[in-house]
């Protein structure tokens, strides 16, 4: 069985921050079988891997929708994307990666959204964690993407405006009956006395606590260098690996 993190929040909260420093994480302690999901159309996942996406969802999708003859006689297009996504999975040093990208096609979102939906059921059979990176603001929620999910991590600042969409994040799982077992609120980039103003912040959920400004954590994002070779003492990486989540 497969334990689910999806990360959500306001743009710029530092989500895909926080799911790769989850990701390193689950790969050191050697818990088990990893796929990392960038499930947000601007591929950051990656780039916070130090590696590149070969294959995107969106770049099958647009590559078949150049050339329809590419889809096998006798197999319908939806089964074809299908196979052809789950070929994308991309095998990186102690985890595996599936990228969403942004397509070119006008339109393509929603169709994009379902074939990740319908792949990611099928995928996470095979994994013993699933950490998914989501795009900024409730489109792929809505859209029940993720499917089961352990842990809805809802990642905000020390705004007012982060805290909010954190809110939404966690009151729209309930307005869509989404099957979720926990929701945590998680503050990124904080200062010791932001504390109190997460614990004030966590209508409907758990707060689960504060990463603080991490130097080398910002340095990396500004260089392009991975989070997986983070060093062990840094104060951000701590600070999650002492809230348990995995």
């Amino acid at each position: 069985m497969s334990f689910v993190v999806a990360v959500a929040g306001k743009g710029g909260t530092g989500k895909t921050t926080v799911s790769a420093l989850l990701s390193k994480l689950i790969i050191s302690r050697g818990r088990g079988s990893l796929l990392a999901v960038d499930a947000d159309p601007n591929d950051n996942l990656a780039a916070a891997f130090g590696i590149r996406a070969e294959r995107t969802i969106g770049g099958i999708i647009d590559a078949v929708a150049r050339d329809p003859e590419s889809v096998p006689k006798g197999m319908s297009k939806e089964r074809f994307l299908e196979y052809q996504v789950q070929s994308a999975v991309q095998e990186c040093d102690g985890f595996d990666l599936l990228t969403m990208g942004r397509p070119e096609g006008p339109g393509c979102y929603c169709y994009v959204n379902n074939i990740l939906r319908n792949v990611l059921g099928k995928l996470t059979a095979d994994y013993d964690f699933v950490v998914i990176d989501n795009e900024a603001g409730l489109e792929h929620l809505s859209r029940k993407t993720a499917g089961r999910i352990n842990l809805l991590l809802a990642v905000a600042d020390a705004t007012a405006a982060g805290q909010k969409a954190a809110r939404r994040v966690a009151g729209l799982a309930g307005e869509l009956s989404l099957k979720v077992d926990r929701k945590a609120l998680l503050l990124n980039k904080c200062r010791p006395c932001d504390t109190a103003s997460g614990s004030e912040a966590a209508e409907g959920m758990e707060f689960i606590g504060c990463l603080p400004f991490d130097m080398p954590v910002a340095e990396a994002g500004i260089n392009g260098t991975s989070l997986l070779k983070l060093k062990d003492d840094s104060a951000a990486l701590d600070a999650l690996a002492r809230m348990r989540i995995v």
